[in-house]
């Protein structure tokens, strides 16, 4: 029976709260037991209300307060700045506008409280007071207005702007969601048009070219506007500014055809000659930047054409010499075009501009030439003298050979005739002089025409000496020691100037057949062998001679001069390890 009766009674509460003008019916005001908490369902309440505040929103009923003297005390958030309760009847009052966009949701506690001595009389009621959204905000750009820099030869497609566009009304509803169009574009053309993207992002986009020469500038204005309709849709708008970037719409032209110049033969000369052309896109811009290139008549290399970075003008240099007897005059066809390439809204690129440029070639007295720099003979070292060695072809295409002079001959071995340039030995020539290098020996000879003013060229002769067996095998050394007291042998070694085949390997033999007795040589044949004694000797000094043939068995006589003698350690250690030169030449002493 108390059941039914609190339902009625709380059912009464709820109907009275909702027959308040301001509060939706679209929710109930109910009080659900749980766990001994009465809590009350969610109030809505309209943001930014217009009503003469304060204003009863809400009623609220407890059913253990029949026959107490109570009264009803509020706490929370937004108290008692905003709401307020009347502690006797309970009623629950707003004091100003609330905006849902700084806070969308008021939690509030109320208690009922015994009046004389404040005690709860129920524990840990509560309601919510949820704001209700109205379209009160505009959809807004990030930035109101931007500009932006536009290469005139961009493609067609999204330009590169991007917006970004928010609503901060309720999520979800039409107070939030908005849509973007195109207000108006200061030029009709090319096309522009806005496309709207997930996310609050829109990107322009482009159907056509820019044309520089046409507009440097566009203004687009945008609009985005939601679909709020209470109390109405809103809208706001963005300016765009385009600054179109000039890009290489146009070829660069020759200001002439024809380029004409002089140029001395066999000079290489720079900027030789200029040539200019014209260009009408932005001038210090790689869409004006010329680069020329060669079409015809550089084949083999000798010419290069650079640009001059402060005039834009094709400097031509002449990087080869050139004889006038070949080439009279020069005709080049050259070409110009862009660093940037060059862009076409439509249809096919126009041909590059082309120009032709003739050098008329200066004569000047060309230098003999000889029909090689370098050139080689052959002979037999130590020939008899007086033998033609060379004998050389100069051609000079416009004056006359009318002297050759013998400029190098660093052993005085040839001369030349001043007229023909022959040269002739004046002397035996010794392979194994310090004038040959590797077997050659080099003479530099000059032809001098009759030329204003004469002119020289060089030829080196290289006379290329072959051996023969002009010199006899030596001792490397011709004294050594001997210790006696500790070893029986020296080793001994020979040389030859003469190359392959006649040097070594050496024979070797006694040059006195009476000291087979006391020596012998083991072994006899190589480019080194030892004296052996063959029996105990005296410490004394002794000369062995000795007869070294080479391969051609030419031989060489020489005599060694052996010193017997009682050695110390050190002396000992020296010999045994084949240094018999060092002894030799720091004259040790015997003990």
């Amino acid at each position: 029976m108390r059941i039914s009766l609190f339902l009625l009674v709380a059912a009464a509460a709820v109907a009275d709260c909702y027959g308040s003008k301001y509060s939706s019916p679209s929710k109930r005001d109910l009080l659900v037991r749980s766990k001994r908490r009465w809590v009350l369902s969610t109030i809505e309440l309209e943001e930014e209300m217009d009503a003469r505040y304060p204003i009863e929103i809400s009623q609220m009923y407890n059913d253990k307060i029949e026959g107490k003297d109570f009264r009803f005390l509020l706490s929370g958030e937004g108290v008692p700045d905003v709401f307020t309760i009347n502690e006797n009847t309970g009623a629950v009052f707003a004091h100003k506008k609330v905006d849902r966009e700084q806070k969308p949701l008021y939690h509030i506690n109320f208690d009922v409280l015994d009046r004389k001595t404040g005690e709860k009389l129920d524990k840990e009621l509560a309601f919510d007071v949820e704001i209700q959204d109205i379209n009160d905000n505009p959809p807004k750009f990030s930035f109101p207005e931007i500009t932006v820099d536009v290469k005139e030869n961009i493609q067609e497609r999204f330009l590169p702007v991007t917006l970004v566009v928010t609503d901060i009304d309720q999520e979800n509803t039409d107070n939030s969601k908005f849509n973007i169009t195109m207000v108006s574009q200061s030029l009709a053309e090319p096309k522009i048009a806005v496309q709207q993207l997930e996310g609050g992002l829109a990107k322009l986009t482009l159907k056509g070219c820019f044309d520089y020469d046409k507009a440097d500038k566009y203004k687009i204005i945008l609009q985005a506007k939601d679909y709020g309709t209470k109390p109405k849709a809103l809208s706001s708008t963005a300016v765009i500014n385009l600054n179109i970037v000039d890009a290489n719409t146009h070829q660069p032209t020759f200001k002439e055809r024809q380029y004409n110049g002089e140029a001395i033969e066999m000079e290489t000369i720079a900027n030789v000659l200029r040539v200019a052309v014209e260009d009408k896109d932005t001038p210090n811009t790689d869409a004006w930047r010329a680069k020329y290139f060669f079409i015809a008549g550089n084949e083999e290399g000798n010419y290069k054409i650079e640009t001059d970075p402060e005039t834009n003008e094709g400097v031509l240099s002449i990087v080869k010499k050139q004889n006038f007897e070949r080439t009279t005059s020069i005709n080049l066809q050259i070409g110009v075009k862009n660093v940037e390439d060059i862009f076409v809204c439509a249809g096919t690129n126009p041909p590059t501009d082309r120009a032709n440029v003739t050098l008329k070639m200066i004569d000047t007295n060309d230098p003999p030439e000889f029909e090689k720099a370098i050139d080689n003979t052959y002979l037999k070292e130590e020939a008899e003298p007086g033998k033609v060695l060379f004998k050389p072809k100069v051609l000079d295409v416009d004056s006359n050979v009318t002297r050759y002079v013998l400029l190098t001959d660093p052993a005085d071995w040839v001369a030349i005739d001043s007229k023909t340039g022959e040269i002739k030995s004046t002397k035996r020539m010794d392979r194994e002089s310090r004038f040959v290098d590797k077997n050659i020996y080099r003479v530099v000879i000059a032809a001098i025409d009759d030329g204003q003013p004469p002119a020289t060229s060089t030829c080196t002769v290289k006379i290329h000496l072959a051996d023969i067996n002009d010199n006899t095998p030596k001792l490397v050394n011709n004294s050594a020691v001997m210790c006696g007291n500790k070893v029986n042998k020296v080793k001994v070694r020979a040389k030859d100037l003469d190359a392959d085949p006649y040097s070594g390997p050496f024979h070797f033999s006694l040059g006195d057949e009476t000291l087979k007795q006391q020596w012998k040589i083991e072994p006899d044949y190589g480019e080194e062998v030892s004296l052996v004694s063959q029996k105990t000797l005296p410490y004394l000094n002794y000369s062995i001679p000795l007869v070294i043939m080479d391969q051609q068995n030419i031989a060489g006589h020489d005599t060694l001069e052996l010193t017997v003698c009682q050695c110390d350690k050190m002396m000992f250690v020296a010999v045994e390890s084949h240094f018999q030169p060092v002894l030799d030449q720091l004259a040790l002493g015997c003990l």
